[in-house]
């Protein structure tokens, strides 16, 4: 959950994952290689979030936790070094876990055998390693491992909430460090071997455009793009819960504004926000599309010093703090210019948030209103109309929900699974995300194509160095395989 409220965060009533994905889930060589990408993203925050409202289905055959795996069984030999089926269990609950993904069995066995390559990668990579007498900083690590300790406490909101989760897990802060500290040498060793192995070469601007054109299909192409309308309903609080939060934000602000206290003093003893209270609220320099629309027009609107009026989020209750302004500024120091080509303003402010949190019976109510309106729409309803009507979407939109052409490639799992289909035209089934739940309208439809030369054309040069790095690997890697002893087993 970001403890910054940016648009588009996992929603309030949704609970953190395990520990473990807080560590990488294979730290292996197929993330080392990993390229990056030839275009960013265009998806508008809101409808790319994972989905809380409604709990997904467990994977069929279901993947459990690894506790409940036969511990001892070896999914694959490289050379003598096993490979435990345990392991494998434990990246693939992970990496669904991560992914919110609702793969059916065959898609589970696939993703089963393709986390056991990078498994027995991650031997071959190690071995050639300790050929190479490679080795990691003790201290290095040990700086690592204390602040993905410190980064889990603060996920959990301090040290109680972290200690109730490792009960939970049934683990100790001793056995997740020591289990944080060989996935992180882990990392290390496999990181040094490739640099050394592989350093990165600098690619001319005319040897990555010749590289583009003679290699079009290494490289990816422009996701399909869906335009849609949006009507998108946010479970709230009941009016009782809502009013009792009033009441002690309310409190709060009459100790600030009316006692002196200060803003940072009272934040760090009574703000539900977990992720800044221990810092006096500061959320740090902002600019606007970066926050809930209401926190930022109350900062933006405030004077330096000034605290705001109560202001209502789906998190709950806040007040506002101005502390200063500033310009975005560049590498060059000079301002960075918007679309207006006016310099982009940025502000620093401190919040105390009072949690409101829906309950069961608030979630599921939100979900039969969508659930009407989706069936209103359905039947030829104005769309527009209901968008007006019942929509709470806070994201860039027009009045009549229009957001725009968004990625499909860029959509969280569920939402896509849902819009993919879909004819122009056409209202999809209610599809939940972290803020609500929502209903679209299709109304133009963009087919996968090839990314023009102009479109890439300044980030062509590290594109093509990872893509020449990529091949260099891949093939790196097939020797290391045809050179090993690999014996797979029954999974």
């Amino acid at each position: 959950m970001s403890t910054h409220f940016p648009r588009g965060s996992r929603a309030p009533w949704t609970q953190f994952g395990p520990l473990l994905l807080l560590i990488a889930l294979v730290a292996g060589p197929a993330a080392i290689a990993q390229t990056t990408t030839t275009k960013k993203s265009t998806a508008k925050p809101a409808t790319t979030s994972s989905a809380p409202a409604a709990k997904p289905a467990a994977p069929k055959p279901p993947v459990q936790h690894p506790d409940a795996q036969t511990l001892d069984a070896i999914a694959a030999m490289v050379n003598d070094e096993p490979v435990l089926a345990s392991d494998v269990e434990e990246q693939l609950f992970l990496f669904l876990q991560r992914a919110q993904a609702q793969p059916d069995s065959s898609q589970v066995d696939t993703l089963r055998r393709q986390v056991l390559d990078q498994l027995i990668d991650e031997k071959l990579v190690l071995a050639e390693a300790k050929k190479q007498n490679l080795s990691v900083s003790p201290a290095e690590v040990q700086k690592q491992v204390d602040s993905a300790i410190s980064e889990a406490k603060q996920r959990y909101g301090g040290d109680d909430g972290f200690h109730e989760q490792l009960a939970k897990e049934n683990t100790t802060e001793a056995r997740l460090r020591e289990r944080y500290k060989g996935d992180i040498e882990k990392q290390m060793l496999e990181s040094m071997v490739v640099k050394k192995l592989f350093p990165k070469k600098t690619v001319s601007q005319a040897d990555a455009e010749a590289y583009f054109q003679a290699h079009r299909d290494k490289f990816p192409k422009v996701p399909p793009q869906l335009h849609l309308q949006v009507i998108q309903i946010v479970p709230t609080a009941d009016s009782l819960a809502l009013k009792a939060g009033k009441a002690r934000i309310d409190s709060v602000r009459k100790r600030i504004v009316v006692s002196g206290d200060k803003f940072a003093k009272i934040a760090a003893d009574v703000s539900d926000d977990p992720g800044t209270a221990k810092s006096g609220g500061d959320l740090g320099f902002f600019r606007r599309g970066q926050m809930e629309p209401t926190i930022e027009d109350a900062a933006f609107g405030l004077g330096n010093g000034k605290v705001s009026q109560p202001i209502r989020t789906p998190y709950g209750w806040h007040l506002i703090e101005t502390i200063e302004r500033d310009t975005v500024r560049g590498p060059d120091g000079k301002d960075s210019l918007g679309t207006d080509g006016k310099a982009i303003q940025e502000v620093h402010a401190r919040h105390i948030l009072v949690k409101v949190t829906p309950n069961d019976d608030d979630v599921q109510r939100a979900q039969a209103l969508a659930q009407s309106v989706r069936e209103q729409a359905a039947r030829g309803g104005d769309f527009a109309a209901l968008v007006r009507k019942y929509s709470t979407y806070r994201g860039p939109s027009s009045a009549d929900g229009d957001v725009g052409f968004l990625s499909l490639a860029s959509l969280q799992p569920g939402i896509r699974a849902g819009l993919e289909p879909l004819k122009v035209g056409e209202v999809s089934q209610v599809l939940p995300n972290a803020q609500g739940f929502n209903i679209f309208k299709v109304l133009e439809k963009k087919p996968e194509r090839d990314y023009e030369l102009a479109e890439i054309k300044q980030e062509l040069p590290d594109a093509v160095a990872d893509a020449q790095f990529r091949d260099k690997y891949e093939a790196w890697l097939k020797t290391l395989r045809s050179k090993a002893q690999i014996e797979y087993r029954n999974l």
